[in-house]
């Protein structure tokens, strides 16, 4: 097992993987039944943007409670956001920038609302030696 990293490489590591992923695990639930789908993302710095279709599990799961949680990674280099959704019309440099990283353009297609997450939660770990020291952010601040 590798030495762990300080959080400082944490955070770079992370922040690499929000600007150089594409796609993403998203877990949203609605009642009694969760939903699990890989979506495309584009990180603007601030918040993650997605796109789904407005009356699949996720998108409906959204607008009703606002809950999801991604995951970016393998199961031994792992990113976690827990963040708050919603719909957006998002500004024209970030709806470009998504079409232009995932290359698919929801502004083309109907009923694909964008949803911006901001995150709340952020957590990186690779090993077990990582688990204790694994939050970055903690209600929406860099740690």
């Amino acid at each position: 097992m590798d030495e762990p990293r300080t959080r400082e490489r944490r955070r770079a590591d992370t922040l690499h993987r929000l600007t150089e992923d594409v796609d993403a695990w998203v877990a949203t639930a609605g009642g009694d039944v969760p939903c699990l789908v890989p979506l495309s993302f584009h990180w603007d710095g601030t918040a993650l943007y997605l796109s789904t279709l407005d009356t699949n599990p996720t998108a409906r799961n959204i607008v009703a409670n606002g809950r999801v949680r991604l995951t970016l990674g393998e199961t031994r280099d792992v990113v976690l956001v827990e963040g708050v959704a919603s719909v957006v019309d998002p500004p024209a440099d970030v709806a470009e920038a998504f079409a232009t990283r995932t290359g698919f353009d929801p502004r083309k297609l109907p009923r694909y609302p964008f949803f911006r997450v901001e995150p709340r939660l952020v957590q990186a770990w690779r090993e077990v030696n990582e688990i204790a020291d694994r939050d970055l952010m903690r209600d929406g601040v860099w740690i």
